[in-house]
């Protein structure tokens, strides 16, 4: 696990600046919160029968995890063991593996929807949070058994979580949250090290750039801001004042690999691509239906083609594939409702997207060309969320239906 101090030798940029710097403490608020871990909690076996099966519905999965008691808002892989984390209505998290949906830990003191769950980019540490305002923080204790964790700490500070973003680098955490705020936390400390002010309504998404030096938020007030970690004002700001950038809410962002673009999309059905150097616009994309909200976006590593592609997923049941350096449309895919989340397979499989939606399938296509690889069905409600694990070899799903499905994305040549 690494330090503030290690971060900040990882990210120092070319003019010496660093993102986190151990001396350069911002506002550092000691958490006062209960540090107790919780009471072990008797593990409970996740496999079960789906909801009442409709004979229609084809289930093509390798493993169920049953155990949540309404829908599944949040899912997140382990970067690197067969583990995931869930978090749902019924107020809980679960750590469970996926290769035979057993509890590993049961994860409680939520009193309202957990809405995100996610691993640290280590994998150390797993963080909930929820629409109670809680933010809590569990880690995993000793380094031979990925099996044993403890509850850590409880984060204190937000009014109603809706997203959690873990440093690409180490255990910093980022929180956006319905009151505007959007919160910065160090671990295993709980520090508060930073409050970011500046939007006037809930801040719908938000993301470190992949070099881990800034961060870009925005909100349901149809601004972007752009932040220096060690600052409480932004870089630049980006609002519905300039018409080139008026998307009504925002509602998804992405960031390319070079943490130079930022890609934008909102409830009109618009998307905005943004130069990070320049903080301005520097392009306008349509193909979804005006008034079709875009829920999703992902950037895609075509390697070898020199193009910069981006995939926007929207109410409308399309997900469009855009080059950048043309802003032309390469392809669109369509589901028979919403899309709800996409996905973008690691190196070697990079040309690859997932696609999950609220017409109760998931669907891999090749960036490519376009082309439909493989539908992944058994879902019995709409799919809120999805991650890709063990390097990209597997999707899990979270649904409407209460369940979690772990699907394989390898593709069956006889198919």
């Amino acid at each position: 696990m690494k330090t503030a101090q290690e971060i900040a030798e990882d990210v120092s940029d070319e003019e010496g600046d660093v993102f986190i710097d151990s001396e350069d403490v911002f506002a550092e608020v000691p958490d006062d919160g209960d540090h107790l871990m919780d009471e072990d909690d008797e593990a409970e076996d996740g496999v079960g029968d789906l909801p009442p099966e409709d004979s229609d519905v084809k289930d093509n999965s390798l493993q169920h995890f049953t155990t949540h008691s309404g829908s599944v808002f949040a899912i997140s892989c382990h970067p690197t063991e067969p583990l995931a984390v869930s978090g749902g209505e019924d107020d809980l998290g679960y750590i469970w593996d996926i290769t035979d949906g057993e509890v590993i830990v049961k994860l409680t003191g939520h009193v309202d929807s957990v809405c995100s769950a996610s691993f640290s980019s280590d994998g150390q540490m797993v963080a909930t949070g929820g629409m109670d305002g809680k933010v809590r923080i569990w880690r995993r204790v000793g380094t031979v058994d990925f099996r044993n964790w403890e509850f850590l700490t409880e984060l204190q500070g937000p009014d109603e979580v809706i997203w959690l973003r873990w440093h690409p680098r180490g255990t910093i955490l980022l929180a956006g949250s319905n009151d505007s705020m959007v919160w910065l936390w160090q671990l295993p400390s709980g520090n508060t090290m930073q409050v970011f002010a500046g939007h006037s309504g809930p801040v719908q998404c938000g993301e470190f750039t992949p070099d881990g030096k800034r961060i870009v938020t925005a909100s349901e007030d149809g601004t972007l801001m752009y932040w220096d970690p060690r600052s409480p004002t932004p870089l630049f700001k980006l609002s519905p004042q300039d018409a080139r950038f008026d998307l009504e809410n925002i509602t998804s962002l992405a960031i390319n690999a070079s943490s130079t673009l930022a890609v934008v999309g909102g409830t009109s059905g618009s998307v905005r691509v943004v130069s990070l150097s320049k903080g301005e616009v520097v392009g306008a994309l349509g193909g979804h239906a005006e008034g079709d909200s875009v829920e999703a976006v992902q950037f895609v590593d075509l390697a070898g083609t020199g193009s910069s592609v981006v995939v926007t997923g929207g109410t409308d049941g399309k997900a469009c594939v855009w080059d950048l350096t043309t802003m032309r449309l390469r392809a669109t895919l369509t589901h028979r409702d919403a899309v709800t989340s996409l996905l973008t397979h690691p190196a070697p499989k990079s040309h690859l997207i997932v696609s999950a939606s609220a017409d109760n399938t998931l669907r891999t296509w090749d960036a490519r060309t376009g082309a439909l690889v493989k539908e992944h069905t058994g879902h019995r409600g709409p799919i809120l969320s999805a991650s890709l694990g063990l390097q990209g070899s597997v999707v899990v799903s979270g649904g409407d239906d209460s369940a979690c499905l772990v699907f394989t994305t390898e593709v069956d040549e006889s198919e």
